[in-house]
């Protein structure tokens, strides 16, 4: 059998009081957090004279539950003879009571006690005739942050509440330029190259001399241009050759790039046109947006894949034809009536989280969750609608939350 403490952090006094006739009110000094005293089940000690009630949180195999063990004099008092009651008041003003039954040596609680194990705690017990009460605060996962530290720390917050949500799917392709940002330039009659003006990697506009080339048929020299704006890619002439029907230059845009995607026959049924992408580098953290443009009419033979295009504009030129990039494609979009940012989840002790905000403290909040997406993920369970919590920044809330020890005890 393992027993765990109910509590780690004890902030304020410890107080007991027995009702039996003639007896006041005593109040004790409480231990250091974390120093009370515990007892032959490794739980917390509430002592009231020679009678004591020791605290345990049980979870070996089961849902965390409250049971007592009591004791005179330091020896186990059969729970039958003892009638016990906790109540419970979370930091956002819940309170709950937890009733007892006797079981074998010890009186079980008859409910679960959910997480996180944060509140602060009245325990009432009568034996004997005696009646005999405590309260004490049991923090797990909280801190204080004073506004102006939130502010500098760029702690942001909202109110968790519906969302659309949408399912995506990895794809992995590779940056190309836009078929239509490249041009042939070839000589318009046959003739000799007298001149050459442009070099590969140079940067041209509309009209610009690119070659000078003497015409076989009237020896008048003519200019080659350049039709449209972009960079040299391709030369393929010096002075003294004498041109034909091929190209003598490629121009091509930078700024007209696209990504390709092979699609592979399992996903092809949930990739469409007109779907949104997430582009990014295989490195880095530059993403852009984009849709899903059209795909490619012919499958390609041995891998069976269609290749689907997405838009990609490039005016600073940082995608390179050739780069190796990954899209999250949006397949599917649904409101849920319940979702949090997805930055804003944490993880915390076994449980993903997120830390919730009362005034100027914050705690944990422990989640079960659902369909998950780039920006938002459906909350099943753990978070109450309406809830505010931290958006932004919310690493800096479980570090404060670390270093101050204020964690679980399991």
């Amino acid at each position: 059998m393992r027993t765990f403490t109910l509590a780690l952090l004890l902030a304020l006094p410890l107080a007991a009081c027995g009702e039996g006739a003639g007896n006041n009110t005593a109040e004790h000094e409480a231990p250091a957090a974390g120093d009370y005293e515990r007892g032959p089940h490794n739980g917390r000690m509430l002592r009231d004279g020679d009678f004591a009630i020791e605290v345990t949180v049980f979870e070996d195999g089961v849902p965390p539950e409250y049971r007592l063990f009591a004791y005179r004099g330091d020896k186990p008092v059969a729970p039958a003879q003892v009638q016990a009651g906790i109540t419970i008041r979370r930091l956002d003003g819940e309170v709950t009571t937890f009733a007892f039954r006797p079981e074998e040596d010890y009186l079980r609680g008859q409910a679960t006690l959910v997480e996180p194990h944060s509140f602060d705690v009245a325990v009432t017990v009568n034996e004997g005739g005696r009646r005999h009460a405590w309260k004490f605060p049991s923090y797990e996962g909280r801190t204080t942050i004073a506004p102006a530290a939130a502010r500098a720390a760029n702690i942001e917050t909202a109110v968790a509440g519906p969302a659309e949500i949408g399912e995506t799917l990895e794809i992995v392709g590779r940056v190309e330029l836009d078929p239509s940002a490249s041009a042939d330039v070839g000589a318009k009659f046959p003739g000799r190259v007298v001149s050459v003006h442009r070099n590969v990697g140079d940067r041209v506009g509309v009209g610009t001399l690119l070659a000078r080339v003497e015409s076989s048929n009237s020896l008048q020299t003519y200019p080659v241009t350049a039709p449209i704006a972009g960079v040299v890619t391709q030369r393929s002439t010096n002075v003294g050759d004498v041109t034909g029907d091929d190209p003598v230059f490629v121009i091509s845009d930078p700024s007209r790039t696209v990504a390709t995607f092979p699609i592979f026959p399992r996903d092809i049924e949930r990739i469409r046109p007109g779907q949104a992408v997430q582009i990014r580098g295989l490195e880095g953290e530059r993403s852009q947006g984009s849709t899903i443009r059209d795909f490619l009419p012919l499958a390609e033979v041995q891998t069976q894949t269609v290749t689907a295009r997405a838009g990609l504009p490039n005016p600073g030129d940082f995608w390179r034809p050739g780069m190796a990039v990954r899209g999250i494609v949006t397949v599917d979009r649904r409101t849920e009536p319940l979702a949090v940012r997805t930055e804003a989840i944490q993880q915390f002790r076994d449980f993903r989280v997120v830390f919730a905000r009362v005034r100027d403290t914050y705690e944990v909040r422990m989640l079960q969750l659902g369909r998950e997406g780039p920006e938002w993920t459906e909350v099943l369970g753990g978070l109450k609608p309406g809830t505010t919590y931290v958006t932004k920044n919310s690493y800096v809330i479980k570090a404060d939350i670390e270093k101050s020890g204020a964690s679980h005890d399991h």
